[in-house]
């Protein structure tokens, strides 16, 4: 399956933090593998599948004939007729085996055609598993995708934290030694314990995204869980960006929602063709083999193996059907096959106009993305400066610990802005590659 092997093997890049050591760490890959695994919408289209291909067997095994064999016991009693073809008034019994076989030799084609639907079906009902796994591909991987962004997010809070109580340890020396004002601590000390908020509400928001995944994955036990991959930059920088267009013509030709309506047009196109073969006489060829045993009550019988040899008798014969007059049955079923027919094509030019408004719209979701990225990276830029400056006034004592502090904060936003285009940036090259194949 071309799309999942894609994005396995892409957003497999896509950074994150180190777990835990008691946590199970899963990748991209892993997440995927065990969504597919435990997907019941999943189980059950391939239930669906499978019903799919035994109609498509049973209609190759209707080209075969039929053979039965039958066995047969009757008691009369009262008035009976003989071997003489005479009544009689006497009890009597007879025991009767046959062996039959009919093959139809021209049906007008309607079972080469059954055959050709069912074969279509079965091919659309895989072509809908396919969507199916993929839909699950792109569903794990947009929360793995979001899970990843929360570590960062959360990576970026513990870092302001770590400098601010590296900056708060410093003051307190100069505090103590009486080189700085207790009430330049305090504000510091108002700025860490928001910071320690902020970590608070990132870890739970982090979580909330793990959970969202594992519930996706369909896993038992949330509580070990948690996801591990390299850094985005390096997916980014692999990523090309897709034009739009190049992107729809190759959707037309791989995408399994488009082969999918493709073979329901084929299969809506071969039950109409079946409907006119009802327009056709209908030859069938068959063979008949009997015998049997009768016993008549007064009379001497012969014994039960000189029966069934003396009163063998086998049969061969056609049999012509010929349609004449049904009910209009035949011409209402083909204009009922041509409005399927219609419909399955309205339903494709439905499904290529949304398969062409999603990939524009990730088309420019994506070139979106790129801006506010590089935006957010002159953004980060301007903001570090901007904090390192207030600090070198703040030291000179030329600005109070209140501008410090919203330099901080702007370089926190700012950070977690740059934090979150990248990542969108780097899905929405994914979705563009997943579109494509």
């Amino acid at each position: 399956m071309q799309i999942r092997q894609t994005i396995i093997l892409a957003l497999l890049l896509i950074g994150s933090i180190a777990p835990l050591a008691a946590q199970k760490r899963y990748t991209l890959m892993e997440c995927i593998e065990t969504a597919l695994e435990n997907n019941r919408n999943i189980k059950q289209q391939e239930l669906n599948r499978q019903q799919r291909e035994i109609a498509y067997s049973q209609a190759r095994a209707d080209l075969l004939p039929n053979l039965n064999a039958s066995a047969g016991q009757n008691f009369v009693f009262g008035r009976s007729i003989g071997l003489d073809n005479v009544y009689q008034n006497t009890n009597s019994s007879q025991t009767s085996f046959s062996l039959g076989a009919n093959i139809t030799l021209f049906d007008g084609l309607r079972m080469k055609h059954n055959i050709d639907a069912r074969k279509a079906e079965m091919y659309a009902s895989e072509a809908d598993l396919e969507k199916m796994q993929d839909d699950i591909v792109m569903s794990v991987s947009t929360a793995f995708l979001q899970a990843l962004l929360n570590k960062e997010l959360l990576r970026i809070a513990e870092n302001q934290l770590e400098t601010t109580q590296a900056d708060i340890t410093r003051r307190q020396e100069l505090v103590n030694s009486g080189k700085m004002a207790r009430g330049e601590l305090l504000e510091q000390e108002a700025q860490l314990a928001r910071e320690e908020l902020n970590i608070v509400q990132a870890a739970s928001n982090l979580k909330l995204a793990l959970l969202d995944l594992a519930q996706i994955m369909e896993l038992e036990t949330f509580d070990d869980f948690d996801v591990t991959a390299p850094p985005a930059e390096s997916l980014i920088s692999e990523s090309t960006l897709l034009a739009s267009e190049a992107v729809y013509e190759s959707a037309l030709q791989n995408r399994p929602i488009i082969r999918s309506m493709q073979y329901r047009i084929e299969s809506s196109e071969k039950e109409k063709l079946m409907a006119r073969s009802q327009y056709f006489p209908t030859l069938s060829f068959g063979a008949n083999m009997g015998t049997g045993y009768y016993n008549m009550s007064g009379r001497n019988n012969d014994a039960f193996s000189t029966q069934l040899r003396n009163n063998m008798s086998n049969s061969l014969g056609f049999n012509l059907r010929i349609p004449i007059f049904n009910k209009f049955q035949v011409r209402n079923n083909i204009h009922s096959a041509d409005l399927a027919i219609a419909n399955t094509r309205l339903e494709m030019d439905k499904t290529k106009l949304e398969l062409r408004k999603q990939i524009e719209q990730a088309y420019y979701n994506a070139v979106g993305a790129k801006s506010r990225w590089d935006a957010a990276k002159k953004s980060v830029e301007a903001s570090n400066e901007a904090y390192r400056f207030a600090e070198e006034k703040h030291e000179s004592g030329r600005a109070n610990t209140y501008e410090l502090t919203l330099a901080k904060n702007n370089q926190t936003h700012a950070l977690g802005e740059e934090a979150q285009a990248k990542y969108e940036y780097a899905f929405r090259l994914k979705i563009l590659e997943l579109l494509k194949d």
